[in-house]
């Protein structure tokens, strides 16, 4: 294709994007899955079509979108549940690609073992995009984020490894399990320490990171760094990126300025935005290659291994963490030095009593982390609906090689591709429209006001230290600084107490987990925005007529739009 019709075609792309995004924010579907029935839709119109590149997507495309989800979670309470993370992660992948090859080989005619691993491989890894953007939106508890972040993190690297490992057996290499076993330990330990030593190496560009154009810098190459070290050295260039990300997003707020996080924040939101909406696209348009070579197979060919296929996928995710959460009290406990059931279960009822006790919403939240517990018969349910694959999948399926090392065809290759597809179909359009609708069937949501409550407190905590350190300045007696200075500022923190303690009473007349609207507070919140409006009509007008240069202009816009940014955004606060 001509440089005009690459730059047409993703032009188009963006506004489909753009437009896919409103639409989905004024219905609460999920703009995944819209966005790849529009691309099944554009593969069939006549003009031109891309094909996906699997290298494109694993190199360029898959570690800034892991690297930025790492970014956005949490580190801590990814190892809070390590135990549950890792049976997704891990084991889960494992079983799938292993069931999936067993029954490959016993009732598709023709299958092999490998060829069936290394469709399982691909189809088990979950990309959680679709179920994140809709759990959020529906107010999901932040234990069940954290799952579906964790999981879908850390799954990738499991996958293409064992897809590696079948595919060279498939291949007519020579297949050994401890040979598969000791590979796959080397490139998960190694891909650990190779994000370890990335997210290491960075701290020493603290100074840099400082200034938000030489952070942005380093936080866009960082990913694509951890990714080809690892894949140079052998290892999971994935688990690289994703050990990375955690590491540096758990301190970065410790040597990153105030106006660094907020440009790399909309930097990486950008990323994510059009980068997935591509990739969903992307995954649309790939149906008609995927159905091309169907021919040579016999329809109950197709049909058993499709059944194989999606039965594995939807059928084994929720029976897994049935058991995996119902294992005897001998068996069931956690990675890490985490406690047997018996701990478990005084732990929780320590934890009831404390929290029952508690005063403030910092004390609940502290004492409902202690111990997450095991997972309630919803909270499987909407796990198991999040399933939904996705770039990942394809991306792996289409790294399938044509030919064997002698020269033959890779064994029902055309059949594993559409294996692979209708799985991703399936949950994603599937799985994908429902999942909104089931979370709030089932009444799983995160209680906005406790939340509100702790945010409160912790600003109130916030602003006592920052009083606190004013009185030790003023006891100190510094000559550079001035004593009116002191008591001003000091005068603003103890009013931004009592609007945040005036907050807290009114969030303790909540009922039910909702926010009370206080009309006191909605009034106050309006009248500054209106000024704030007025201040920028005002600017404006001098810019038009004159007396002000479009230069000074973007320097008064900034003040007002980080005077804006201090406001409360609208919703739970």
């Amino acid at each position: 294709m001509s440089p005009q019709t690459i730059l047409l075609l993703v032009l188009a792309a963006v506004a489909v994007i753009v437009a896919v995004r409103w639409v989905a924010e004024h219905t609460g579907l999920p703009a995944a899955a819209l966005l790849t029935l529009i691309g099944i839709g554009y593969a069939f119109l006549p003009g031109p079509n891309i094909t996906l590149d699997p290298q494109l997507v694993l190199t360029l495309v898959l570690p800034p979108l892991l690297y930025s989800a790492a970014l956005d979670s949490s580190l801590l309470a990814i190892r809070r549940n390590l135990r549950t993370v890792v049976s997704l992660s891990v084991l889960l992948v494992l079983v799938t690609a292993l069931l999936v090859g067993v029954a490959f080989s016993l009732f598709v005619a023709g299958a092999t073992l490998a060829a069936g691993i290394a469709l399982g491989a691909a189809v088990a890894p979950p990309d959680p995009v679709a179920a994140l953007s809709v759990g959020r939106r529906v107010g999901l508890p932040r234990r069940l984020i954290t799952l579906i972040q964790g999981e879908g993190l850390l799954n990738d690297a499991t996958a293409l490894t064992i897809l590696s490992v079948a595919v060279a057996s498939a291949s007519g290499a020579r297949f050994s399990f401890l040979g598969a076993v000791g590979q796959f330990l080397v490139a998960s330990v190694g891909g650990v320490a190779v994000g370890v030593a990335v997210a290491v190496a960075i701290r020493p560009l603290r100074r840099l990171r400082r200034d938000p154009l030489s952070s942005n810098a380093i936080s866009l190459a960082t990913p694509f760094v951890a990714y080809l070290l690892g894949e140079e050295l052998h290892v999971s260039g994935v688990l690289a990126v994703v050990v990375a990300g955690l590491i540096i997003g758990h301190n970065s707020p410790y040597w990153t300025s105030g106006a660094t996080r907020l440009q790399t924040d909309a930097v990486w939101r950008l990323i994510d935005f059009l980068l997935e909406g591509l990739v969903f696209l992307l995954i649309g348009q790939q149906l008609p290659a995927v159905i091309h070579g169907l021919d040579e197979y016999a329809p109950s060919t197709v049909a058993t291994a499709a059944a194989i296929t999606l039965g594995v996928v939807l059928l084994l995710r929720p029976l897994w963490l049935w058991l995996t959460e119902h294992l005897p009290q001998a068996l069931h406990t956690r990675l890490g030095g985490d406690d047997t059931e018996e701990d478990i279960e005084e732990i929780e009822e320590d934890t009831d009593a404390d929290a029952a006790a508690a005063g403030s919403a910092a004390e609940r939240a502290a004492a409902a982390h202690a111990a997450p517990g095991r997972l309630s018969g919803r909270e499987i349910v909407i796990l198991s609906w999040a399933g939904t694959r996705g770039v990942i999948t394809l991306a792996a399926i289409f790294t399938l090689p044509t030919t064997t090392e002698d020269g033959s065809p890779f064994p029902d290759r055309n059949l594993l591709l559409f294996c692979a597809f209708l799985a991703v179909l399936v949950t994603l359009v599937g799985q994908g429209l429902t999942f909104g609708p089931l979370a709030r069937a089932l009444r799983l949501r995160v209680d906005r006001a406790d939340e509100a409550r702790l945010r409160n407190e912790a600003r109130v905590a916030a602003a006592e230290a920052a009083v606190a350190r004013l009185d030790e300045l003023e006891a100190e007696q510094h000559d550079d600084l001035d004593d009116q200075a002191i008591a001003r500022s000091r005068d603003q923190l103890r009013a931004r107490q009592r609007r945040y303690r005036r907050r807290l009473a009114l969030l303790d007349t909540s009922e039910a987990g909702e926010i009370p609207l206080s009309p006191t507070y909605e009034a106050d919140l309006r009248v500054r925005r209106a000024a704030l409006d007025a201040q920028r009509e005002s600017l404006l007008h001098w810019r038009d007529v004159g007396r002000l240069p479009d230069e000074s202009l973007r320097i008064l816009e900034r003040e007002l739009d980080h005077e804006e940014g201090l406001l409360p955004a609208r919703g739970p606060r």
